[in-house]
C-alpha cells in the first residue's frame, strides 16, 4: 500500500518514467543503451513504490506504553535537560531511518498536540548527533493525563521534505500515521527522566508497535 503522502510524487515520476521508457523505443538506435535506460527507469519507479509504502500496524493496548514514532534503528540514548517544552530532566532516544525503512511517522502516545514548531536548517547526515539541533526539523509536543513528551522529525542529507500536517490542540491516537520524512532521516523522542526506557542501543524498532518506554506504576496519573 502506498502512503497518501507519496501519491503525488509516485504518480508524477511514474508518468515521467513511462514517457522516457516509451521514447527509448523510437529515439535510441543503440539497443544496448536503450535497454540500460529502460532498466534504470524501471528500478527507479520500483524504488519509489518501495520507499512510499505503508503497512498497517497494531499499537499495544497498554495506555502507558510509549511506542516508536518510526521504523529504524536506535542510534542514541542519553540523558539531557529539555528546556523547550518539557522544561525538565529528560531522556533522548534517537531513531535513524535508512532509505530502506518505512518512512511513515506515527504518534508515540495518545493525547493532545500541545506544541509544534518548524525549523529551517542544514542537511547533515541524520545519524550525526548535531543534526538534532542544526538540521531542518519539526518539534512536536504531545500531552495527556499522565505526562507529556517531545519528538523531532529531522531531515537528513538526502531528505529535503518533512511532512507534518498537524495543528496545536489536535487530538491524536497512539500509532496513527501523521506524516513522513522523504529519503532518509531521523527522529528524536524525548521523554521525562522518570520514564523507564525499554529499548537498547542498536535495536531495530517498528513504528507504532515497538515499545520504546513505559511509565512506572508510581508515576501513573501524574501530569508532569
Amino acid at each position: 500500500m502506498i502512503t497518501k503522502y507519496g501519491y503525488t510524487v509516485v504518480l508524477t515520476y511514474s508518468l515521467i518514467a513511462l514517457l522516457i521508457f516509451m521514447l527509448s523505443f523510437f529515439m535510441l538506435k543503440n539497443e544496448i543503451i536503450a535497454w540500460i535506460i529502460r532498466v534504470i527507469v524501471i528500478l527507479c519507479v520500483a524504488f519509489l513504490f518501495f520507499f512510499f509504502r505503508d503497512s498497517p500496524r497494531t499499537p499495544p493496548k497498554d495506555y502507558d506504553a510509549i511506542v516508536s514514532p518510526a521504523d529504524g534503528k536506535i542510534v542514541l540514548i542519553k540523558d539531557i535537560f529539555e528546556d523547550e517544552y518539557l522544561h525538565q530532566a529528560a531522556i533522548q532516544v534517537s531513531i535513524f531511518m535508512s532509505p530502506l525503512n518505512v518512512h511513515v511517522n506515527r504518534f508515540p502516545i495518545s493525547g493532545r498536540i500541545g506544541y509544534f514548531k518548524y525549523y529551517k536548517g542544514k542537511y547533515l547526515v541524520a545519524f550525526n548527533e548535531k543534526s538534532s539541533e542544526v538540521n531542518e526539523r519539526t518539534h512536536i509536543g504531545i500531552e495527556n493525563k499522565n505526562f507529556k513528551l517531545l519528538f523531532k522529525q529531522i531531515a537528513g542529507t538526502i531528505a529535503r521534505r518533512i511532512i507534518a500536517p498537524i495543528t496545536i490542540g489536535q487530538e491524536v491516537e497512539k500509532g496513527a500515521c501523521f506524516g513522513m520524512i522523504r529519503f532518509g532521516s531521523r527522529i528524536d523522542l524525548i521523554v521525562p527522566s522518570f520514564v523507564e526506557i525499554i529499548v537498547k542501543l542498536g535495536e531495530k524498532v517498528k513504528g507504532g508497535e515497538t515499545i520504546i518506554a513505559r511509565i512506572p506504576e508510581t508515576m501513573k496519573g501524574i501530569l508532569i
